[in-house]
């Protein structure tokens, strides 16, 4: 059996949205495993952090919002100069807005949320793959998506919904693309995790999320966490899954597949 420490030894990993909640536990997991990794975010003080605790040798911070493409540009090429390569991208920034039926839409708020979401993938993976094809890198490519890319999680959250809908067409259509370079681009679909992002307008605390979600899902016995998904991305991002492109990995405990009679 390999050592599990060494799953990812080598390699180079750009993380975005990784300051805090899903992307900072991608982060520390992929270092883990023995991976140098860059912590991009808009949030510099939290991203700093991140990398203080993960080891200046192992991890560096780069700002970055993925909704202007100049600083994405930056981002890779900071990511290029400081380790000589890029071998892994996982596109993470998001955002979920604000409530909202299509009724009472705010079209300024799904701008943003699909500039942030769908745009900002789209600059990431962009400019990722460039830079993998320029120096012959077979890379991975991983989107963090939702079970809202499989179904109509929340009725109220439209912008947010539509975006990761989005998201599974960009994946499918890199993973045409970038294939002929050798270069794997895939999806992890989260169901609901009680991040920071998550929990921001809900009426709820932590553990009552926790609840309904596991009150929900067909899978008994489990919390899910944001742990659970870095685990699903350490696997696309590793050699394991050298064959496995184009696909959706929905973490969820069975929820968008099951629906009981009673």
């Amino acid at each position: 059996m390999s050592n599990p420490t060494r799953r990812l030894h080598g390699k180079v990993a750009l993380i975005t949205g990784a300051a805090s909640g899903i992307g900072e536990e991608i982060a520390r997991l992929f270092a883990a495993n023995g991976a140098f990794v860059v912590v991009a975010d808009i949030n510099d003080k939290l991203g700093q952090q991140v990398v203080a605790s993960i080891g200046i040798d192992q991890a560096s911070f780069c700002h970055c919002d993925v909704r202007d493409e100049k600083q994405v540009e930056e981002m890779v090429s900071y990511t290029v100069e400081k380790h000589g390569r890029l071998d892994i991208l996982v596109s993470n920034a998001g955002i979920s807005g604000s409530s909202s039926t299509i009724l009472d839409l705010d079209m300024s708020n799904f701008d943003n949320v699909m500039s942030t979401n769908v745009r900002g993938v789209v600059a990431t993976i962009k400019h990722a793959g460039r830079a993998m094809v320029k120096q012959n890198i077979r890379g991975s490519i991983i989107c963090i998506a939702s079970t809202a890319a499989q179904i109509a999680v929340n009725l109220s959250y439209m912008s947010y919904t539509s975006s990761k809908h989005a998201v599974l067409g960009v994946v499918r259509t890199s993973c045409g693309e970038l294939g002929a370079y050798g270069i794997r681009v895939n999806c992890v679909s989260p169901h609901g995790v009680a991040t920071t992002m998550t929990m921001k307008g809900l009426n709820l605390e932590a553990t009552e999320f926790e609840e309904v979600v596991c009150s929900k899902a067909s899978l008994k016995g489990v919390t899910l966490k944001s742990s659970h998904i870095a685990e699903a991305a350490l696997f696309l991002a590793s050699d394991e899954s050298v064959y496995i492109s184009g696909q959706d990995l929905v973490v969820d405990g069975g929820y968008t597949v099951v629906k009981p009679l009673f």
